[in-house]
């Protein structure tokens, strides 16, 4: 390896560590009471029921539970007419019973791209936590484990037992952080892999490398049965794009880095401006915001084959589109409704422009620079919407955190924007759940309701698939029958692992915290 190489790595390491700040408190031991369950016997009764397969929505059905596993699923009438009792779930005396009539219940939703704080200082667990559970997240790979892989680790140990409240934990580790041995070699990238993979690592996150540490450590992580990520950074991306890292074992790119360059016709590497800085946020921003624009167009010849690749290598996106969208509209996430409740102080610190932080490019965004990025979401919501057309899996992530976006709403706008790309509601769904389930290869564990699965359950009063809004905590903007503004939805519960979290009850212990630090800082 030379010396450029070196550096080259060295640097979107030491990027990738210095962007993230010291975390917050741990979670504490879940209080009594806070959760319900889990039961022997669990009947949910009277549902309509969206499966996550994209069968279209059935009810009314009861489902039973048993053990924390999905034994039952009955349909058990029609809609609109009272539910006969003949041939329903028999309830025994010791089961707990939700009559759910009129209710939606759809799978736990799936976030491929959670980090648990960690971008700001002192952003506790339980504020992250609890606005995921509150928005249905049940499970949450967490891409890099950048709190330190001991406190990740100690947190999934704790959420597998139900000792706090929080979602399925799925650590990926970020790849040559933690140990301070530097990689220089194959061999030194395989023994990284195996280190991880003993101490509980799901999967790996890389930033980049050159392409003999990259052949490696993917080649090693398949043998160990990790799953692998990629964000592929401007600094690397000219020596390994998503196709390169994906015939090379890659499993899941993050955001969409390294995918326009794939699709170059007419040059290999971007047109950056001549004073263009990497290390100037505004910089790295604005130009990626250029990127779509110079990589070959829907339906041409280029696009088709590298799209077609990638699904037979059985690749996934993991868009994050949510995470970019104040580079389109600043003022729309800077405004948006849940921030005056839900955002910490020190995380809305955090978004202020400020040549220190990641992600906190406002130092002049222009009308121009929004232009450019509106444009650059439609070339990239139609290769996302193309791919997943020709049968390629698209999986939902927030990176919530950074930019504006605050855990659960976040996600909640993915969904948004995935319908805003050309998925059907249903196709939102899938995404959201079985996609991700097998992108994980959890998918006979979770990501759907079917007999056998376990019991990861999203339960509203309203129907998402008419729209996706009803499931933000704050609930949709609306008319009423008596003429009067109001707002309706929100997750009523979520079960995970069959244990029954009160969505609302999380969302007011949030508000609760966030009111508290506000009050500390006069």
């Amino acid at each position: 390896m030379n010396f450029r190489s070196l550096l080259i790595m060295f640097i979107t390491l030491l990027l990738a560590i210095s962007v993230h700040a010291k975390p917050g408190a741990a979670a504490p031991d879940t209080p009594e009471g806070e959760t319900q369950g889990p039961w022997k016997r669990l009947i949910l009764r009277g549902v309509t029921l969206i499966n996550g397969e994209g069968a279209p929505p059935q009810g009314p059905m009861d489902i039973v539970i048993e053990n924390n596993r999905i034994t039952r699923i009955v349909s058990v009438g029609y809609p609109g007419v009272p539910i006969k009792e003949a041939g329903r779930p028999e309830v025994r005396p010791t089961d707990k019973v939700l009559e759910l009539e009129g209710h939606t219940v759809l799978p736990g939703f799936i976030d491929m791209h959670g980090h648990i704080g960690g971008s700001a200082d002192d952003i506790p667990a339980e504020y992250v936590f609890k606005l995921w559970l509150a928005h249905g997240i049940t499970t949450v790979r967490e891409p890099g484990s950048f709190n330190g892989v001991d406190w990740v680790m100690d947190h999934v140990r704790r959420s597998e037992k139900n000792q706090i409240t929080a979602p399925r934990l799925i650590p990926y580790f970020g790849f040559g952080l933690e140990r301070n041995d530097p990689i220089y070699t194959p061999k030194q990238a395989r023994e990284w892999v195996k280190w991880a993979k003993k101490q509980g690592a799901e999967g790996l996150k890389f930033f980049g490398a050159t392409p003999k540490i990259m052949q490696a450590a993917l080649d090693e992580a398949n043998q160990q049965g990790l799953g692998s990520a990629m964000h592929h950074a401007q600094l690397n991306v000219m020596s390994m794009n998503v196709l390169d890292s994906a015939r090379l074992g890659l499993t899941t790119m993050e955001h969409w880095y390294g995918l326009p360059e794939a699709l170059f016709e007419d040059r290999q590497i971007q047109h950056y401006p001549t004073d263009y800085n990497y290390n100037n946020e505004q910089h790295r921003f604005a130009e990626a915001g250029r990127l779509w624009q110079q990589a070959a167009r829907h339906g041409s010849e280029k696009w088709n084959a590298v799209r077609d690749e990638l699904i037979a290598l059985d690749f996934t996106l993991n868009p994050t589109m949510t995470i970019y969208e104040a580079s389109r509209d600043l003022m729309r996430e800077r405004q948006a409704i849940w921030h005056e409740d839900y955002t910490l102080p020190t995380l809305w610190e955090f978004f202020q422009p400020n040549r220190y932080a990641h992600g906190s490019y406002w130092f002049d965004w222009t009308t121009s620079d929004e232009i450019a990025w509106k444009n650059n979401f439609n070339l990239w919501m139609q290769f996302i919407n193309d791919y997943k057309n020709h049968g390629g899996r698209v999986t939902v992530g927030s990176d919530s955190g950074y930019i504006y976006k605050i855990y659960g709403f976040g996600y909640v706008r993915e969904l948004e924007m995935l319908q805003e790309a050309g998925f059907h509601p249903l196709e939102v769904i899938q995404a959201a759940t079985l996609n991700g389930a097998e992108a994980l290869g959890l998918e006979d564990q979770i990501g759907s309701v079917r007999v056998g699965k376990l019991a990861d359950l999203v339960i509203m009063e309203h129907n998402p698939l008419h729209n996706l809004k009803l499931l933000y905590g704050t609930g949709h903007f609306m008319l009423n029958e008596d003429n009067q503004p109001s707002r309706v939805g929100g997750v009523k519960y979520t079960l995970k692992d069959g244990v029954l979290y009160d969505a609302k009850a999380l969302l007011e212990d949030v508000r609760q915290m966030v009111k508290a630090a506000k009050a500390a800082q006069h």
